[in-house]
């Protein structure tokens, strides 16, 4: 406990008895009586051989129960097991090697560590690290090409995380690293250890195709990455039609069903081939498992399919739609609750550009705004 504070009273023996009251804060000041503590007690770790030196090895953890002027930061220095000096320890407990380590020359090394406390007078610690030397990798890393689809209103990307690279490797202890070609570092970037794939904003409408690489440290591998980037018009949210989907979570729906049934969807909606099949958004059903998918169709000629004449078309074509997915229903209002008589329902769409929604597998990522619909009754 650091310190207490007490309110102490005086009261006199006069009639009617007159009191007064008093605050006093007692500081209790720390002795430097608890050595650091290394978490966990020891450690141990690997290292691949010819790995170059500076390569970290680990991160040794210290704290301490003092006061903070009793506690860090700490010294470090290694007692023994570093006769040869084959490795170093920077001053905020980073192990690193010294030099290039050979699997044929030794396996393995046992260090004792010592940390000092900054009090007065220093309280000191100790652990054991046994650092294990194994051969270099033999295998190189596999990744799974990936597809982005990312839908935007006109110019008004806001940027953001669209999709993560999967790679593995059968080397155990390798550690995966992944890079960007500088070229492209104007539009996306690629996060160096998780291989998450982050868009800038203002992407222009097209196709992009990312030169991106998984290593090993050893063997580099390149990685397929396409992203498609479409900007959508004002004029399409007056002429979509909602497909729901019931038990289908929407990552599931990207990754198992979306190519299947876009294909099967064009088939049946489109009636020239020169026509445009758009998935504007796909978005759970609040407080349900359903999924809603929003998409519109655009002529050859630049205009809009109504969205009487699509679900006409869908009636026609749901038993074929329904081998890829099972439908829930078919929107074209959404004006449950409202009990409008002999007036007209009228619905609007409205899409927030800025709150994107993105569905990610291993193969296929899919990035889309959310929407909202709006209705009410008409005259």
């Amino acid at each position: 406990i650091s310190g207490y504070s007490l309110v102490i009273q005086a009261r006199d023996s006069g009639i009617p008895p007159l009191s007064s009251s008093v605050t006093v804060n007692v500081d209790i000041s720390d002795v430097n009586d608890n050595s650091p503590m290394f978490t966990p007690a020891n450690y141990t770790a690997v290292i691949q051989e010819n790995k170059p030196v500076g390569t970290s090895i680990l991160q040794l953890v210290v704290t301490d129960k003092d006061s903070f002027h009793n506690g860090p930061p700490f010294t470090f220095t290694i007692l023994t097991g570093n006769e040869e000096e084959e490795f170093s320890l920077d001053p905020h407990g980073v192990l690193r090697s010294a030099v290039i380590f050979k699997h044929m020359v030794a396996t393995e090394y046992v260090l004792c560590v010592q940390a000092k406390d900054s009090g007065k007078p220093q309280q000191v610690s100790h652990t054991y690290i046994q650092v294990r030397v194994i051969e270099e990798s033999i295998h190189k890393p596999t990744a799974i090409p990936l597809e982005i689809f990312i839908v935007t209103m006109e110019d008004d990307f806001p940027g953001g995380v669209i999709g993560k690279i999967h790679a593995t490797d059968q080397d155990v202890y390798d550690i995966l690293t992944y890079t960007l070609k500088s070229e492209q570092k104007s539009l996306f970037k690629v996060n160096n250890h998780d291989g998450k794939i982050i868009a800038l904003g203002g992407l222009d409408n097209g196709k992009y195709i990312l030169n991106v690489s998984v290593s090993d440290g050893r063997f580099q591998v390149p990685i397929d990455v396409v992203v498609h980037v479409e900007q959508l018009l004002q004029e399409m949210l007056q002429n979509t039609v909602t497909i729901r989907f019931d038990n289908v979570s929407p990552e599931d729906f990207v990754g198992l069903h979306m190519h299947g049934f876009r294909r099967t969807l064009r088939n049946a909606v489109l009636s020239q081939k020169q026509d445009s099949l758009h998935i504007i958004s796909i978005q759970p059903v609040a407080g349900s498992n359903q999924l809603d998918m929003l998409f519109a169709v655009q002529m050859h000629n630049g205009g809009f399919y109504k969205p009487a004449y699509l679900i006409q078309k869908l009636a026609n074509a749901r038993r074929h739609l329904e081998n890829v997915i099972r439908i829930s229903a078919v929107l074209e209002k959404n004006c449950s609750g409202l009990d409008c008589q002999e007036q007209h329902c009228e619905q609007s769409l409205s899409i927030d550009s800025h709150s994107l929604m993105t569905y990610s597998t291993a193969r296929i990522s899919f990035v889309c705004p959310r929407f909202y619909r709006n209705v009410r009754c008409m005259c």
